[in-house]
């Protein structure tokens, strides 16, 4: 498929995917899924496996955006290495309408598109981009980002762990910090509250039982739950220290999730997937198992209405 056609094929589904069944409402503001791939996208660079051979449809790396269709103003959460393709769509929009980003952490696929703000790209003018702490402290004091900064090509807003910030009158944004590596920054996932629904973004975290909240509670309290999916299981990982990079596998999601009523099922959206995960493939035997429990698999395009 050539590159023409990539961006015809995001820009068809980001605008004219159809509306889910489900108790979706009126509402002039919606969550679209740019993205649903793990940091390394798909193809997967060095990959030789079967999964990445004779791809026919690249896929993107996680992202979603929050927009209010009424005025066209968005936010991003996350900056992804994709970043040009999943906002070619805006046009001319970008500069105006897109009000800010929202970082979860300072991992490659999470933040590294922010380069695209810079003078030899967009150079953009002060784009608010909201970050933790150590995030903040990150981007300010290491090149090439701190050149973002002092260029005024974005600003970076400070937020923190559990304290809600209203973006506008009918849109709150709450942080809220998870166990993931910590190299370079905290990790973060977001509930985002709109007019009439919530929906709780978290595209990274070690293990479920190693956060402090209960991710069963959280997602009785939200409508839409866009988490962690990185593996299926640790067979398709073999190759690697699973202690390098812990992500509760699906499987274990799923027997954690089993006792859990069907309406709740039904607000899991599987996103941020590895290259190797066979959820990307709709014709799979684990997609299609995922799916008869009552689960979701983030597709690009997938328009979420709050």
């Amino acid at each position: 498929m050539t590159d023409l056609n990539f961006r015809t094929y995001l820009i068809l589904s980001i605008l004219l995917f159809p509306f889910f069944a489900f108790n979706q409402v009126n509402s002039n503001y919606s969550l679209k899924i740019l993205g649903v791939v793990q940091d390394g996208g798909l193809p997967h660079l060095g990959n030789n496996k079967t999964c990445c051979e004779n791809i026919q449809q690249k896929k993107f790396v996680t992202s979603i955006m929050l927009i209010n269709n009424e005025n066209n103003e968005s936010y991003l959460f996350d900056a992804s290495p994709d970043i040009n393709e999943q906002l070619n769509f805006m046009g001319d929009r970008i500069k105006k309408d897109l009000k800010g980003i929202f970082l979860t952490h300072a991992h490659i696929g999470h933040y590294t598109g922010l380069m695209y703000f810079g003078r030899e790209a967009l150079n953009s003018k002060l784009v608010n981009v909201y970050a933790m702490p150590r995030m903040k402290n990150f981007l300010e004091n290491n090149g090439p980002w701190s050149q973002l900064v002092s260029l005024q090509n974005i600003s970076i807003k400070e937020i923190n762990n559990n304290s809600k910030l209203s973006i506008d009158p009918n849109v709150i944004i709450e942080p809220v910090e998870v166990p993931h590596r910590a190299e370079f920054s905290e990790t973060v996932g977001y509930k985002i509250y709109g007019p009439n629904k919530t929906a709780l973004f978290i595209p990274d975290i070690d293990k479920w039982y190693l956060w402090e909240k209960s991710i069963i509670d959280e997602i009785k309290k939200v409508d839409y739950a866009l988490i962690d999916a990185t593996f299926y299981d640790a067979k398709e990982v073999n190759y690697r220290d699973l202690s390098e990079i812990p992500h509760p596998f699906v499987v274990e999601s799923l027997e954690l999730f089993e006792p859990i009523k069907e309406e709740e099922k039904n607000k899991i959206f599987f996103i941020h997937l590895n290259h190797t995960n066979p959820l990307i493939n709709k014709n799979s035997d684990e997609y299609k198992y995922v799916v008869s429990k009552g689960y979701n698999v983030a597709e690009e395009g997938m328009d979420l209405k709050l």
